[in-house]
């Protein structure tokens, strides 16, 4: 249900590519800071824009139309003059070609007008008397059109605009666009410029997450860092901690298993001289059984902690994998003689370079803990080795209860068990599965761990060069 709903909003990238364009759309604006940054930017840079546009635009047009009108007037009163009474057409032409306005002449002798294919204006409309009443009357007392003259000998010149002098106007609207997008991508980048460390910290978050220290976060202008600078300082510095009290815990941890194999050893060695006499004999068997429980135990956190070190040494060599399964099959076997036996499915494998003991190990704990987990009525578990896409999978499945779903994530972590009991028997101290993981990610690959409904699958890859 909650894989289904998270299709349904798009949230993983798989889903995403099924995803409507719109959806997103929408999700790249809630979920990308340098998107609604530019977003933010360019409505606060258009709403102050129109804000004082039209405020300049109401300011000056109040006191601007007064000192426009006499202006006007007495210009058209130069134009009439120079078309003449009676109107010259010839005249009336030339304007009409120096300027961009329109001329129409009606009387009783001349009914001539500059551009035929015009719309003659209305200047009395109700359009223009609501929003150019200015352009309407001249206001004098006799009544006198603005942009209308009467002539001596009873002619009417009217003026208009010419509308093929505005056809640029869609040129200046596309320009003025053009310009808005290429401001709007000049501050997209500089806004993805500025918020780009938050990439860098991201990584390093991440490679911190996985335990890899080696490289710091880079910090831009390190000499006088903005507040991302001082982030990526603060973050570098908790990872230098982390990686010290790591460092702290694997040398405490390889301190105490070294001192601790010399008093098992002796141990060890005084239990094997008691005498073999039938009043000891269950007591001395126990003893070596907790012994040796302890010796595992202490290898396993050497081992982990060799291979968890920036520096783990592999000793390749050319190894049969199949056969190698089938020894380890024999051995787990002989240490669980009441379990199923084991089903080995090989396909043909050549000799593939590998460190033989760290495979060893990862086999024998994968093993181990399916046959740990497996009810005896249940099938046997299964071990699978094939090749898919130059890369060597080893596959072990049981057909126990499984593991619950949030517990997965954390299963091939050290000293993580998905019940709180610390028994040996029912689930060891949760070293098994971490080895395997080491092991695994030590020669290039990776654990992936699942469940098979019914039982737990661990699938182990290792990429073989072609």
């Amino acid at each position: 249900m909650i894989r289904r709903a998270a299709a349904r909003l798009c949230l993983t990238p798989d889903d995403e590519r099924d995803c409507p364009w719109h959806r997103r759309a929408r999700n790249a604006v809630g979920y990308s800071l340098r998107i609604r940054l530019v977003l933010v930017f360019m409505a606060l840079a258009v709403t102050v824009a129109v804000t004082f546009m039209g405020g300049v635009q109401k300011a000056v047009s109040v006191g601007w139309r007064e000192a426009a009108r006499p202006l006007l007037m007495d210009y058209v009163d130069r134009l009439t003059t120079e078309i003449g009474s009676p109107p010259s057409i010839e005249r009336a032409q030339a304007i009409a070609e120096r300027l961009p306005v329109t001329l129409w002449i009606d009387g009783p002798v001349v009914r001539w007008q500059s551009h035929p294919d015009q719309p003659r204006h209305d200047w009395g409309g109700a359009k223009l008397r609501e929003e150019d009443h200015w352009l309407a009357r001249a206001g004098d007392d006799q009544g006198q059109r603005l942009l209308q003259r009467m002539t001596a000998d009873g002619h009417s010149i009217e003026f208009g605009l010419n509308a093929l002098s505005w056809d640029k106007r869609p040129r200046i609207a596309w320009g003025t666009l053009t310009v808005l997008l290429l401001l709007t991508a000049l501050a997209y980048v500089y806004v993805r410029h500025l918020l780009r460390p938050l990439d860098d910290i991201r990584r390093g978050a991440q490679r911190f997450g996985e335990g890899n220290f080696g490289q710091s976060i880079n910090v831009r202008h390190a000499h006088r860092p903005d507040e991302l600078g001082h982030l990526a300082i603060t973050i570098n510095t908790m990872g230098d901690d982390i990686h010290q009290m790591l460092e702290a815990k694997r040398a405490l941890l390889l301190a105490m298993s070294h001192e601790l194999r010399s008093p098992l050893t002796r141990a060890r060695l005084n239990v094997e001289l008691l005498p073999e006499t039938a009043e000891v004999q269950g007591q001395r068997q126990a003893l070596m059984r907790d012994l040796a429980e302890m010796s595992g135990l202490i290898n396993d956190l050497l081992e982990s902690e060799r291979l968890a070190g920036r520096h783990a040494a592999l000793h390749r060599e050319p190894t049969d994998v199949a056969a190698l399964a089938r020894e380890v099959i024999d051995d787990v076997g002989a240490r669980h003689p009441g379990a199923a036996g084991i089903v080995l499915k090989a396909d043909a494998l050549p000799a593939l370079d590998f460190d033989k003991s760290r495979l060893r190990l990862l086999l024998r704990n994968l093993l181990d803990n399916s046959l740990r987990h497996t009810d005896p009525a249940a099938p046997p578990p299964e071990l699978r080795l094939r090749m898919v896409d130059n890369a060597l999978w080893v596959q072990v499945r049981d057909y126990g209860p499984g593991v619950p779903d949030d517990h997965l994530p954390h299963l091939a972590q050290a000293f993580y068990r998905p019940d709180t009991a610390r028994q040996r028997t029912t689930g060891g101290v949760g070293l098994g599965l971490y080895l395997c993981r080491l092991v695994a990610q030590a020669h290039g690959g990776s654990l992936e761990i699942a469940n098979a409904q019914p039982g737990l699958q661990v699938t182990a890859r290792f990429p073989v060069p072609s």
